[in-house]
């Protein structure tokens, strides 16, 4: 593979006259390590963050000289007027190593290695500037198609972190719980399986009802955060509730006909895009012949896309004893490529220190996309006939509202047999 490949063609530059000042709002603002400088559209120097950052420190020469003041720490502090006056043509590095769109991949990977360098501008044969490349660019390109998602590992154990911050659980569950509890009672159902069951919250609050539960998990990380809910129960309550960690048909492999009632909460069934038919399955399997419910929480894609403009939800959430710092949680949808392609969802976390807003962490995972169509082929291959769909809002009423394709947040599902 070439440069040309895989290089980014809308690139951040300054010219020779830009002042540091303006140099570091890009670089730190941006959190890049380093712009190229142009003079015209030709390149004649580059500048990372180390060139910024070393001007505050003596050179070699300056500390032989006078070593006392030359480490004076609080008289650097004090010449970031005088550096800021400063223009890129002083600061830059000359003579920059460079690429052209033609330059192998790894032997650009390799100059970057050699010069300690994470990025080199591309140029065309008079030193234009076409384009950049940066290592992660090159990692992409090499391994990551290799790499596969690792479904409810590495998105749901980042998640884990903060998931009981993004769901309103006090809300939620006060509106959830009681139409759950209500469908159970009247079906006469006293055992209860959550697959997916993230941090517990439902399961919890359904062993509080007298339902006896248990809570299925493949995150490590939500797995960790369910039991240590778990070990600060009542123990009359630890006894109705248990969680499971694992691979769900495996487990479910050895119980079945074990279960009056099962649900999926908060879109989960979809987090297994590679293996949701299985899953099903065996859950379908772990169920009661007669008398079995199976509750499914699937969210709307088609309001996603149509009306919410890709956006899932936004929330944001203050910090447990910090009240002056927050959280803002974004969730949104990347469409499939192609028809027939896996939806991609999205989360970004900014952090508020109580003054300004600062980009923390992003991460994906890839969905099924599922409607009302394709869960009702699914559930009537697995022998459920008596099937009910309802629109839900988000931490709203489960089975209140018929399905609106439109307005709905949910597509919530109730299936007899």
């Amino acid at each position: 593979m070439k440069v040309s490949d895989v290089m980014s063609k809308n690139v951040d530059f300054v010219s020779v006259d830009t002042g540091v000042k303006e140099l570091t709002r890009l670089i730190f603002g941006r959190n890049i390590n380093g712009v190229p400088v142009c003079k015209e559209k030709k390149v004649v120097g580059f500048i990372t963050e180390r060139d910024i950052l070393s001007k505050f420190y003596p050179s070699m020469q300056d500390y032989m000289e006078d070593p006392v003041h030359s480490g004076n720490f609080e008289a650097m502090e004090s010449k970031v007027s005088e550096i800021f006056s400063m223009t890129a043509k002083e600061i830059m590095s000359k003579n920059p190593t460079t690429v052209t769109p033609d330059t192998p991949l790894l032997r650009a990977q390799s100059l970057m290695f050699v010069h300690r360098v994470g990025r080199l501008p591309v140029v065309d044969k008079k030193d234009n500037l076409v384009g950049m490349i940066s290592k992660g660019d090159i990692f992409r390109s090499v391994v990551g198609e290799e790499l596969q998602f690792v479904e409810d590992e590495e998105y749901h154990d980042w998640l884990s972190r903060h998931y009981d911050l993004v769901v309103k659980w006090e809300k939620r569950l006060g509106h959830e719980i009681p139409d759950l509890v209500n469908l159970f009672r009247k079906e006469n159902i006293k055992k209860v399986l959550d697959t997916g069951c993230g941090t517990g919250e439902h399961d919890v609050a359904l062993a509080k009802e007298g339902f006896d539960v248990v809570g299925l998990e493949r995150s490590s990380l939500m797995f960790e955060a369910s039991k240590a809910k778990w070990a600060n129960l009542e123990s009359s309550i630890k006894r109705k509730v248990s969680f499971l960690r694992g691979n769900y048909a495996e487990i479910l492999r050895k119980r079945r006909k074990e279960f009056g009632a099962a649900i999926f909460m908060g879109n989960a069934l979809s987090h297994n895009p590679n293996n949701y038919k299985s899953i099903l399955e065996a859950v379908s399997n772990s169920l009661l012949n007669k008398g079995a419910v199976l509750v499914l929480q699937i969210i709307n894609f088609e309001k996603v896309f149509k009306t919410n403009k890709r956006l899932e939800d936004f929330n944001i959430a203050s910090i447990k004893n910090d009240p002056d710092k927050e959280y803002l949680f974004v969730e949104f949808y990347d469409p499939p490529i192609k028809p027939g392609d896996r939806l991609t969802l999205n989360m970004a976390i900014l952090y508020f220190d109580g003054k300004r807003w600062y980009p923390k962490s992003f991460n994906n995972t890839p969905i099924v996309h599922m409607d009302m169509k394709k869960v009702e082929l699914l559930l009537k291959k697995l022998g459920f006939l008596d099937i009910s769909f309802y629109g839900g809002m988000l931490l709203g009423e489960l089975f209140k509202y018929p399905f609106d394709s439109r307005q709905s947040d949910y597509l919530n599902v109730v299936a007899k047999r």
